[in-house]
């Protein structure tokens, strides 16, 4: 593009785009970010500058880099042969998708389409509403949801949001949803040993105060994203599941952001050895090429909507772009990219020198209080006192942020998500990163802490 085309894309963008997440104040005076080409780990702006992504696209979604031109062709190809249909009926690439997804996911049996995390994750919801009204006379209607996790944008995920500066504005929210305690070891709200199973037992403590018959869903996400990259606590997994089981309640695993290799493992879940009811993807499930999310659950509970003699028994709803062939089209050649490409190996291999070169800058940086995080999926929290975990200010972590971009390098932080809590560092470069990447960037990061903080 010319420099007039790019003062006009520039002009556009500042008179008619509403960004996601952003105060367009500021663009009275400044410009707004245009990207505009991607190749590997990096994209370029419209001012020609060169950033290493490692977030992934800002939201942890291209997971295999950017210019694929097999996934691009895979989506053009299945365009040109049919580009949609409704999905009440089937699909070529959704059924092959189904079926290679699933072969990954022993005990699973089912895939809903539908288009975002937001939306798949709304389905379970439905789906357990459904059940409650059908086979539990209206009883175990309740969904609990854990403080700090996120699960989307719409009414019902944002009532179960445990993120208060997200859900914030937005009430009345709908009712029945039920919060469990974090499980952040690094801010345990109980002395003692054992924090993963005490952090779990919490979970029981919920369930007998709301009435075991009243509770339908549990969810959570393997490895808590937005709310500060929290990995789960030794024990936790384990007798969260054991919990579920005691109490027949569905358990879902919101795999939105782990899923598709993010963790070193295809699903976050499968690190912790749960066997869960319901598992939500979106973001990596494509990389972002195409537009895709999938709602999987086991044959148990697909069953519990077959009833040819009431028409009411069905599962009663839509998702217009669940019909779009283009996604599973992009999601089968991103599977087979990340296993011929051993991405899942590089994946444990980089995160674990990237967690390495953190634990190195905590030795160098006091105000790093904790590192944490499983595969290329790590976060580092900021405190102003190691001592007592006083956080930094939001706004000094942001600082961070912008001297990181300065660098050529693009991370990401929690904020206007947990108040007062908005002070971790989140990496989730595409798991095609080198060693060299992950130097990259760790040394801006040094050097950003080094400017911000002395």
């Amino acid at each position: 593009m010319t420099p007039n085309d790019l003062f006009h894309v520039i002009e556009a963008d500042r008179a008619h785009v509403w960004h996601h997440l952003t105060q367009h104040k500021m663009f009275e005076t400044s410009d707004p970010r245009i990207i505009v080409e991607g190749k590997g780990v990096h994209v370029w702006d419209a001012a020609g500058r060169r950033f290493l992504d490692a977030v992934s696209g800002g939201v942890w979604t291209v997971n295999v880099g950017y210019g694929r031109t097999s996934i691009a062709d895979a989506v053009r190809d299945q365009l040109v042969r049919l580009p949609y249909f409704a999905g009440a009926a089937g699909s070529v690439p959704g059924a092959l998708f189904a079926q290679r997804l699933l072969e990954k996911m022993p005990g699973l049996s089912r895939v809903y389409y539908s288009n975002s995390g937001s939306e798949a994750n709304e389905k379970v919801f439905k789906m357990v509403r459904q059940i409650s009204a059908t086979h539990h006379g209206g009883g175990k209607s309740k969904i609990l949801f854990r403080e700090r996790d996120y699960h989307g944008t719409t009414l019902g995920t944002l009532a179960a949001c445990g993120q208060p500066e997200r859900a914030a504005l937005y009430g009345p929210l709908p009712e029945g949803f039920v919060q469990v305690p974090h499980c952040l070891e690094y801010r345990a709200q109980w002395e003692g040993p054992d924090y993963g199973s005490r952090a779990a037992d919490a979970i029981e403590e919920v369930i007998l105060r709301e009435g075991p018959d009243t509770i339908g869903l549990l969810c959570l996400e393997p490895v808590t994203a937005g709310g500060g990259v929290i990995t789960p606590p030794e024990g936790y997994w384990p007798r969260v599941q054991e919990i579920c089981r005691k109490y027949d309640i569905l358990l879902h695993i919101d795999e939105v952001v782990c899923g598709l290799g993010r963790t070193g493992k295809w699903f976050g879940y499968q690190n912790y050895g749960v066997q869960p009811d319901f598992v939500t993807l979106a973001k990596g499930l494509a990389s972002g090429y195409a537009a895709i999310s999938c709602t999987v659950t086991t044959e148990a509970v697909f069953e519990r909507f077959k009833d040819a003699a009431d028409p009411m028994a069905l599962f009663r709803d839509i998702s217009t772009f669940g019909g779009c062939t283009s996604g599973p089209a992009a999601a089968l050649e991103n599977m087979r990219i990340i296993e011929e490409e051993g991405l899942l190996d590089n994946t444990r291999r980089m995160g674990a020198r990237l967690a390495a070169n953190l634990r190195a800058l905590m030795d160098r940086h006091e105000v790093i209080g904790d590192v944490r995080g499983i595969g290329l999926f790590q976060g580092a929290e900021l405190v102003a006192d190691r001592r007592t975990k006083q956080p930094v200010e939001e706004r000094l972590a942001q600082r961070v942020v912008a001297e990181c971009a300065a660098e050529g390098v693009i991370i990401g932080v929690t904020n206007r998500s947990l108040p007062g809590m908005n002070n971790t560092l989140c990496l989730s470069p595409p798991l095609i990163v080198t060693a060299g990447d992950i130097d990259t960037i760790t040394d801006a990061i040094d050097t950003a802490l080094t400017r911000v903080f002395g």
